[in-house]
């Protein structure tokens, strides 16, 4: 239970941080000079779900690399859709994608793909560090 709690913590910071930066670079591309980034409270347990792939992890650990990425892929657009569908009914979502052309539902983009494939392989890192190996 220890690590499960710590893991929610690192994944929950890796999250918000990567957020953060990739919507100051947002700024940076739209010539704001505050180049200032943004997250959300709600964000922080989204992103720290991701401590719960550890068992998915275990059980595909002897599979290539681009399974395993796009599994964690497939994971996190799951989650990123109830989550975001939920906020949208209480009407705190944090992030509109209507704008872009390959939404669904308004709350996931599947030009996001490749950005959460590498986030899903980190956070398998994050959640698998200090496993032994047998």
């Amino acid at each position: 239970m220890k690590k499960l709690c710590k893991d929610f913590l690192k994944c929950g910071t890796i999250g918000w941080c990567m957020e953060i930066l990739v919507t100051s670079f947002d700024a940076f591309r739209k010539r704001e000079p505050t180049l200032t980034g943004h997250t959300s409270v709600f964000m922080f347990p989204i992103y720290g779900a991701a401590c719960l792939l550890r068992p998915l992890c275990i059980l595909m650990s002897g599979f290539h690399w681009i399974v395993r990425g796009a599994t964690y892929m497939t994971c996190i657009f799951s989650m990123e859709y109830i989550s975001g569908r939920y906020l949208q009914k209480k009407g705190k979502c944090p992030w509109r994608y209507d704008r872009a052309g390959w939404n669904i539902g308004k709350v996931i983009r599947l030009d996001y793909a490749p950005a959460w494939f590498g986030l899903g392989l980190l956070f398998e890192k994050v959640v698998m560090s200090g496993r032994r190996k047998r």
